[in-house]
């Protein structure tokens, strides 16, 4: 591997330093797209089960905060109750969907730089290929002139050059293809949190309109 980084050129160390940035988003977005650090199944079920009667303390509020996503949602309609206790349901709707964008963006968070890396990549490969192919051709040109380049150059020397251009095009789509497939997953993974978070608030806001009287 590393005589073929050497071969292929300055061009390829861009690539080697977009696929190590590809990796460590990967690694970021799985932890931080958990299924218990986002949405646990159960949480909701839970937050109704503490407030059948009455607000929870503020304590019960910030545990709930710091459970999840889904839970600084929910905790969320139980502050805007406890500011105010006779708010509406719109001011009730609108908090809760206000802290709902603030935990979209946080979901969304480096994807753009994937998606990024995945546009990227292929083209800083077909780059250094060019770079390298300028190179080979100048070298030709320069050890036997214009003609030797086009027909009385070394064949199999040519072809050897042009076959480490193609590196830098071979390595920007090794790291381009994964880095676009996790985008996509990534992308379709936070789409359905979304949904299922909307789905949650829906159904906790009537609940806080029922035990708000």
């Amino acid at each position: 591997m590393l005589t073929i980084i050497q071969a292929a050129g300055w061009p390829i160390w861009p690539l080697i330093l977009c696929s190590i940035v590809a990796v460590a988003l990967v690694i970021e977005r799985f932890v931080a797209l958990k299924v218990s650090r986002v949405a646990p199944p159960t949480l909701l079920d839970e937050a109704i089960a503490v407030s059948q009667t009455r607000v929870p303390t503020g304590d019960v509020v910030e545990q709930l905060a710091a459970n999840s996503a889904l839970g600084e949602v929910l905790a969320e309609g139980f502050r805007e109750l406890l500011r105010h206790p006779r708010t509406s349901e719109s001011n009730l709707r609108a908090a809760m969907e206000g802290k709902g964008r603030a935990v979209a963006a946080r979901l969304q968070r480096y994807l753009g730089a994937l998606a990024t890396i995945a546009s990227a990549a292929p083209l800083l490969g077909l780059l250094g290929t060019v770079v390298g192919m300028i190179e080979i051709f100048g070298s030709q040109v320069g050890a036997g002139g214009l003609g030797a380049a086009v027909g009385t150059g070394n064949p199999a020397q040519l072809a050897h050059g042009i076959s480490i251009a193609l590196y830098n095009t071979a390595f920007g789509l090794i790291v381009a293809i994964p880095a676009l497939m996790f985008w996509r997953y990534f992308r379709a993974r936070v789409d359905a949190y979304l949904l299922e978070m909307e789905l949650a608030s829906e159904r906790f806001v009537r609940h806080l309109i029922q035990i708000k009287g």
